[in-house]
C-alpha cells in the first residue's frame, strides 16, 4: 500500500450505499467515495472487509484509511494492464487534491455571510474529477430515481457491458462500459429487462449519438482546459470551450435536461462554476437569498433556472459548484439543526453538559432503586422462608403432640387392661383359697 498525505484541511465525505456519514477534517485526509451533490457523485464504490473498492481507468483501486494517511493499492487486469505508476497521479486528480479548499472557504465566507454562518460545520467537501462518459450515463440513470436503484443500475451496466477486471471476496469488478458497448441494437430491450424503464432508451440513444454522431473524444473536447481528465493529464481541448457551450452541447443528448447537464459539467467536465439546480437548491435560493420574492413555488422555468445559477456564480465565482455543494449539504434534514448556527453555541454546550449530568444522575438513581428493590425482595423471601419453617416446625410439634397423646392413650389403655386383668386374677385366686378352706 502506498500513502497519500495532503494538507490537514482536505477532508471529504464518505458514502455507504444505505447510509450518509459526515467525516470531521481533523486528520490529514478523509477518504470520500462521494460528495453530497444531487443526488451524489459516484455510484460505484463498494466497501468489502473495511476496504473501499472501485474500478477507475482499467484498474481496481483499493483504499483504506488511518487517522493520518489514506493508503491505496491497484489491481490490474490480466489483459492490457495499465502501468502501476500512473495510479497515484490518477487518484490525486480524481480526488481533486490540488484545489486550495481552505483558501476557497475563506473567500466564500468573506463574500457571502450566509455561507460564513454555515460552512464551519461542513468543512472539507470536495468535488470529484470523474470520467465524463460515466458521469453522463450515471446522471441519466438518476432521473426521478433513488440512490439505491441508481447504484443497482450503474452496477448492472458494468456487469453486463463493462470489461472484467478482477474479483474481490467473490464479488466481480468491471470497468464502466464504453459508448460503443452500449449502442448495440439489443441494448435498449436488455436494459428494460434489467429494470431501467424509460431510461433504457435514453442510454441507448445517447450511446449511439456519442459513438456514431460525434467525433472520437468529443466529451473531452468540451471540458474545462484547466481541469484535464484524471487519466489523461496531457489532453488537448477543443476550440475555446466554455461552460455555456458545454452545457448547451449536452442538452442535445437524449435524456439530458438542464440539471443533468450541469451535474455532468461540474463532476465530469471540470466546469466548477456549474451549479446544478434542484428543489433543494431552489429552496436555498428562496429562503437564504430572497430569490423569487414572495413566491414559494417549487417549480421553475428554464429562465429561472439560469437566473439562479448566474446569481450564485456572481457570489461564489469560478468554484460556485463547490460552494453550492456545501449549502446543499447544510440543507439536508440530517444536518439542518447543526447548520442553523454553523456551530453549537456556548449555551447549547452548557445545556448538553447539564443534560448529560441529569442523565448520569438518573442512571445512578435507577441503579440504587434496583439495588433496594432487590434487597427488599431478598428480605421478603427470607422472611417467607423463616415463616414457612416456623409453620412447618409448629405443624410437626402438633403432630408430635397428637402422636404422644395417641401413645399415651394406648399406654393408659394397656395399663388399665393390665390392672383389670390383675384384679380378675386376684379374685379368682381368692375364690379358690376360700373353696379349699371350706373343704
Amino acid at each position: 500500500m502506498a500513502k497519500i498525505t495532503p494538507e490537514p484541511s482536505r477532508a471529504l465525505y464518505r458514502h455507504n450505499p444505505s447510509l450518509w456519514t459526515y467525516v470531521s477534517p481533523l486528520s490529514s485526509i478523509h477518504f470520500i467515495t462521494t460528495i453530497l451533490i444531487p443526488p451524489l457523485e459516484s455510484f460505484r464504490w463498494r466497501k468489502i472487509n473495511n476496504e473501499w473498492h472501485c474500478v477507475l481507468s482499467n484498474r481496481l483501486i483499493t483504499l483504506t484509511q488511518s487517522p493520518t494517511h489514506l493508503s491505496y493499492k491497484s489491481t490490474l487486469p490480466a489483459i492490457n494492464p495499465p502501468p502501476h505508476e500512473t495510479t497515484l497521479p490518477l487518484l490525486q486528480s480524481y480526488l481533486s487534491l490540488g484545489v486550495p479548499l481552505t483558501q476557497l472557504y475563506t473567500q466564500w465566507s468573506i463574500t457571502d455571510p450566509n455561507f460564513a454562518r454555515r460552512c464551519s460545520s461542513f468543512t472539507g467537501i470536495r468535488i470529484l474529477n470523474q470520467d465524463a462518459w460515466e458521469t453522463l450515463i450515471s446522471f441519466i440513470c438518476s432521473s426521478n430515481n433513488n440512490i439505491s436503484r441508481i447504484t443497482s443500475m450503474v452496477n448492472n451496466l458494468c456487469l453486463h457491458y463493462g470489461p472484467y477486471i478482477t474479483t474481490i471476496s467473490g464479488e466481480p469488478f468491471h470497468d464502466f462500459p464504453s459508448p460503443e458497448a452500449l449502442s448495440g441494437p439489443e441494448v435498449e430491450s436488455h436494459l428494460r429487462s434489467l429494470g431501467f424503464g424509460y431510461r433504457a432508451k435514453y442510454i441507448a440513444d445517447t450511446a449511439q449519438i456519442i459513438s456514431q454522431q460525434r467525433p472520437k473524444g468529443w466529451l473531452d473536447q468540451i471540458r474545462n482546459p484547466a481541469v484535464p481528465p484524471a487519466d489523461n493529464p496531457k489532453f488537448q481541448p477543443g476550440e475555446k470551450p466554455t461552460y455555456r457551450k458545454a452545457h448547451e452541447a449536452l442538452l442535445e443528448l437524449t435524456g439530458v435536461g438542464p440539471k443533468v447537464s450541469d451535474c455532468v459539467c461540474l463532476m465530469g467536465l471540470g466546469w466548477w462554476e456549474s451549479v446544478p439546480i434542484d428543489t433543494h437548491v431552489w429552496q436555498i435560493a428562496q429562503r437564504d437569498y430572497n430569490f423569487g420574492g414572495k413566491s414559494k413555488s417549487k417549480t421553475f422555468t428554464k429562465g429561472m433556472y439560469e437566473s439562479v445559477g448566474d446569481h450564485f456564480r456572481n457570489i461564489w465565482g469560478e468554484y460556485a459548484g463547490w460552494a453550492q455543494s456545501v449549502l446543499f449539504t447544510a440543507n439536508l434534514k440530517s444536518f439542518a439543526e447543526q447548520a442553523k448556527t454553523g456551530k453549537k453555541g456556548k449555551k447549547e454546550e452548557e445545556d448538553k453538559e447539564n443534560a448529560d449530568v441529569v442523565v448520569k444522575k438518573e442512571k445512578v438513581v435507577k441503579q440504587e432503586v434496583a439495588r433496594v428493590v432487590k434487597n427488599e425482595e431478598l428480605t421478603v423471601s427470607s422472611t417467607r422462608k423463616r415463616k414457612a419453617v416456623k409453620e412447618e416446625e409448629s405443624q410437626q410439634r402438633d403432630e408430635d403432640v397428637k402422636m404422644e397423646d395417641v401413645m399415651d392413650g394406648l399406654t393408659l389403655s394397656s395399663q388399665v387392661s393390665q390392672v383389670s386383668t390383675t384384679s380378675m386374677t386376684t379374685r379368682r385366686v381368692s375364690k379358690r383359697i376360700k373353696a379349699r378352706e371350706s373343704q
